[in-house]
């Protein structure tokens, strides 16, 4: 069962950029995949950046493309997400999820039904 902490969020000002940490415990292999979600009050929980842990491949919401990079260390027990040009809008609760057995089309859909291991989330908020 893989258990999944993340850290590193916090108040930061419009434009600037942070790192946020997710570190997994438990049994990883290639089949697995891991992303970042966040969700704000009254809306929706939006997947935000996927990696499939087999090739590498990254995935990305509209809403941070070209500004975020998802990455994991060579063990792939941290995954972290870097979001730049920080705006208002990105304000959330940011929630590591992950996924064991998974296809590389399923990880790029950034669906939360497809994801069985949740973190607790970091509250990120841009002002």
């Amino acid at each position: 069962h893989v258990q999944l902490v993340e850290s590193g969020g916090g108040l930061v000002q419009p434009g600037g950029s942070l790192t946020l940490s997710c570190t997994a415990s438990g049994l990883i292999d290639d089949t697995d995949c891991m992303a970042w979600f966040r969700q704000s009050p009254g809306k929706e929980r939006e997947g935000v950046a996927s990696i499939y842990y087999g090739d590498g491949s990254t995935y990305y919401a509209n809403s941070v493309k070209g500004r975020s990079t998802i990455s994991r260390d060579s063990a792939g027990n941290d995954v972290d997400l870097q979001i730049e040009s920080l705006k208002s809008e990105d304000t959330a609760m940011y929630i590591c999820a992950g996924r064991h057995s998974v296809s590389q089309s399923g990880c790029a859909t950034l669906s939360d039904g497809i994801f069985t291991q949740w973190g607790q989330g970091t509250q990120v908020t841009v002002s």
